[in-house]
């Protein structure tokens, strides 16, 4: 049962990068890759029926992760207490961005709120990344299972490092590029015209920049995670979750190739999920058993089986959560299946 619910803890982690990754994509290249009003609003509405949606993925991973794991929840929550309230108080400029570039008329606040929904997407994504890699490279929990880092130090790996050092900053950026090349495929499949032109192009250099950071993160968090390298020798099946990733990212090369139709950019932005998705499930397959390593060692570190509720409790949330998912996987067919295919012009959603 515990290692059920790390599988459904990942899963939903995976579910919300997946669909709200190209959000937050969509908002890092909302300036460079829409030129004019008309162009910004056509952006936008591509993801205006759904991006709301796609946020209670993150919800709904944090209530499964503290009703799955309270400890996990209770120490990383303070641990991270401040940089959760800064994504908290991005993720809120970010929704506020969408909703009043339709609301407030001028010459002056449309282009601000512009700024603000692509600054605000750009630091989400890196703020993700550099989280994914504080849980790779561990923190310095005590024997109650408790930490306290600061925002940064000296930014180098150690025992005195900070949220921030080089490493996680490293995995930040390569979020970044990630999810920027999520939003480019996105925008070419659902855009027309010379917007989805440019989003092809941007595509084109974010892979590249994908191709470069992917191998050069992936030796250093075998380098910084022992338990990575133990579990991939301990399992060699493992190993189909990078194979996922790197036949996914020549599935991108292959579809960005030559010219553009709307099912290429469509099985293009496939790809795209399907990297995501064997990059998210490499890690959590290399963290297995761990929840939240510590560095000092196995020791402190917080398990599957230490961070856990009861059998009896994760046995009947069990029977819920397949409750909610089925209606949340019938509403989410229902969504994006009402607003398949491209965005047309003057098809805003509202969002005009």
């Amino acid at each position: 049962m515990p290692t059920l619910w790390f599988c459904l803890v990942a899963f939903m982690i995976a579910m919300y990068v997946l669909l709200d990754g190209f959000d937050l994509g969509v908002g890092i290249l909302h300036l460079g890759v829409a030129r004019t009003d008309a162009e910004r609003r056509a952006v936008i509405g591509s993801i205006a029926p759904v991006w709301d949606g796609n946020e209670v993925w993150l919800l709904a991973a944090g209530g499964t992760l503290f009703f799955s794991f309270p400890v996990l929840y209770a120490s990383s929550f303070s641990g991270f207490y401040l940089p959760l309230m800064m994504v908290l108080w991005l993720l809120i400029v970010r929704g506020i961005s969408i909703e009043f570039r339709s609301l407030v008329a001028g010459p002056v606040w449309p282009p601000f709120w512009d700024l603000a929904f692509c600054l605000s997407s750009a630091l989400l994504a890196i703020f993700f990344g550099a989280a994914l890699g504080n849980v790779v490279r561990g923190v310095p929990l005590d024997a109650q299972g408790y930490f306290f880092e600061s925002l940064w130090t000296n930014f180098r790996f150690g025992s005195d490092a900070g949220i921030l050092d080089w490493y996680t900053i490293l995995v930040g950026l390569a979020a970044y590029f990630a999810l920027a090349l999520h939003g480019a495929l996105w925008v070419a499949y659902k855009c027309e015209a010379e917007v989805a032109a440019r989003a092809r192009r941007i595509a084109r250099l974010g892979s590249w920049a994908i191709l470069a950071m992917t191998p050069l993160v992936t030796l250093i968090s075998l380098r910084i995670q022992p338990q990575i390298l133990l579990n991939l020798s301990a399992h060699p099946w493992g190993f189909v979750f990078p194979a996922i990733a790197l036949a996914s990212l020549a599935g991108i090369f292959f579809y960005l190739r030559g010219q553009a139709t709307p099912v290429k950019a469509f099985r293009g932005f496939l790809h795209s999920c399907g990297y995501l998705l064997g990059m998210l499930s490499s890690v959590a397959f290399g963290l297995y058993p761990y929840v939240l390593p510590a560095r000092a060692g196995p020791a402190l570190s917080l398990s599957i089986y230490n961070a856990r509720t009861s059998d009896r409790a994760l046995t009947i949330g069990l029977r819920w959560w397949l409750v909610g998912m089925v209606l949340a996987a019938v509403y989410f067919i229902f969504l994006y299946r009402r607003f398949a295919g491209p965005v047309h012009p003057g098809e805003t959603h509202g969002y005009d």
